[in-house]
């Protein structure tokens, strides 16, 4: 099919270019972790993160199956394949969070009823509204993120920073799949889809300070912060997904995507050596 069949998919292939691009600079960054490093971290403390953490390890482990399936409905083998390797990312997650539970001492969790409710949720929806789904999920997660990476462990932090480095790009291909999905739409679906995102983005924020407050409030962060910055990540968000904002042109991929450097143990704070386990 040609080019004027799928006028997006110009866009995509940009975004399928910068997820193979980035399995290299994974490796870098990955290698900057210091696995070997001992906890860092008062046993309460730890305990609070690995709650948090098990929770953030299932959410990330999904196969994408259904998600694939109804993007397959588009006919665009470039949008596919830039989907493929975004979940391939997210996978990637859930092993850094599986490794950082490791340093911690905790096993994952099997199940947890955020993850099963999240994930029955998107099994009963169209395409563009999982898509959305994934926005709000991760802009309300980036606020934790930049809290953990905050941690005083050295390996919490070095998980954390290599997260954020794809979560920013996450969200800016979540906005413009939302952008390609809403293009037929007149504004005012658009705007009754926003409002319906903001509805759901509430309670997820809301969720995430009650569920993982002892973790925020390890980090130094209170709950109703957290809260009111997490809206704020999605705010800034959704006039761009929805199509409510002048901006004409896809968000794309950076041209130089954010590389977080990880400071060696020991640089610019002090680490104490504890047994994470108690």
């Amino acid at each position: 099919m040609n080019q004027k069949e799928h006028p997006q998919t110009v866009e995509f292939e940009a975004w399928a270019s910068y997820f193979t691009a980035n399995l290299a600079r994974h490796e870098r960054l990955d290698a900057l972790i210091p696995w070997d490093t001992p906890c860092a971290l008062p046993h309460r403390d730890a305990a609070a993160l690995a709650r948090s953490l098990q929770r953030f390890e299932l959410g990330e482990g999904g196969e994408g199956t259904g998600l694939l399936a109804r993007a397959r409905s588009r006919h665009d083998p470039a949008y596919d394949a830039a989907l493929k390797l975004f979940i391939a990312e997210e996978q990637k997650h859930s092993a850094l969070f599986l490794a950082a539970l490791g340093h911690l001492g905790v096993e994952p969790l099997g199940s947890h009823w955020s993850d099963a409710a999240f994930v029955r949720l998107r099994r009963l929806v169209g395409l563009r509204t999982e898509i959305t789904l994934f926005l709000i999920a991760e802009t309300v997660a980036m606020e934790y993120f930049l809290a953990l990476r905050r941690s005083d462990d050295p390996v919490v932090q070095g998980v954390a920073r290599r997260i954020l480095t794809d979560e920013v790009e996450h969200v800016r291909f979540q906005i413009d799949q939302l952008r390609a999905g809403f293009a037929g739409v007149p504004r005012p679906g658009r705007v009754v889809a926003a409002s319906a995102a903001w509805v759901v983005a509430v309670g997820a924020a809301t969720v995430l300070a009650i569920d993982h407050g002892p973790a925020l409030r390890a980090l130094g962060l209170r709950p109703s912060t957290f809260w009111r910055r997490a809206l704020g990540h999605f705010g800034r968000s959704a006039p761009l997904a929805f199509r409510l904002s002048r901006r004409v042109a896809p968000v794309g991929p950076m041209a130089e995507p954010r590389e977080h450097p990880l400071q060696p143990a020991g640089s610019g704070q002090r680490t104490v050596v504890r047994d994470c386990r108690g």
